[in-house]
């Protein structure tokens, strides 16, 4: 648990791609803080989704996209300590984004996805026991977030503007996906 001063109700959760954390907002001015791997280069996306589903142990079924750039890939994987979607996965809306766990922790804090949020499987199982179906996901842009500076508040980088105002916030069928690649998540 951190300092973190947030506009938004308890429950949601912030992902600061440019700086690798995930931010579950508990009240006004606490919320946990994440290490995540996020999308690399050409699949970093931004908006609001909501938690639509969530899986213990999910089954992983590759895009026909990613097996098009990566044909080695099996064409379905059973959920389990082998499986590269870890020990649990929250699906963000209708897209085939998700946040979900990683039986590779040596990726936590790197650009290596084709979308997706991971968390080492420790993480994903402690974020999945708190966040609800329905919970806000906002996505900031890698360019407007920014590590605070030191002696600013901690989300100094978010309050002005606040990044999910109604003003400022796509909605969450317009979240801005990567213009080149697949809407999905490599995840070997």
């Amino acid at each position: 648990m951190i300092d973190y001063a947030s506009h938004q109700p308890p429950g949601t959760v912030i992902i600061d791609t440019q700086n690798t954390f995930l931010y579950f907002v508990l009240n006004d001015t606490q919320a946990m803080r994440y290490g995540i791997g996020v999308g690399r280069e050409g699949f970093t996306w931004s908006g609001e989704q909501t938690v639509a589903r969530k899986t213990e142990w999910p089954d992983w079924r590759p895009p026909a996209e990613m097996i098009s750039r990566q044909p080695y890939l099996p064409r379905f994987m059973a959920g389990g300590p082998g499986n590269p979607l870890g020990a649990r996965a929250m699906y963000l809306g209708e897209t085939e984004y998700r946040i979900h766990g990683t039986n590779r922790p040596e990726t936590i804090g790197k650009r290596v996805s084709s979308g997706c949020i991971w968390l080492s499987n420790d993480d994903v199982v402690n974020l999945y026991e708190r966040v609800k179906v329905g919970a806000k996901v906002i996505v900031l842009p890698a360019t407007a977030a920014r590590r605070p500076s030191q002696g600013a508040p901690p989300d100094a980088a978010f309050r002005s503007p606040d990044p999910a105002s109604p003003s400022n916030r796509p909605s969450a069928t317009s979240a801005q996906m990567p213009s080149s690649g697949p809407k999905i998540a490599e995840v070997q």
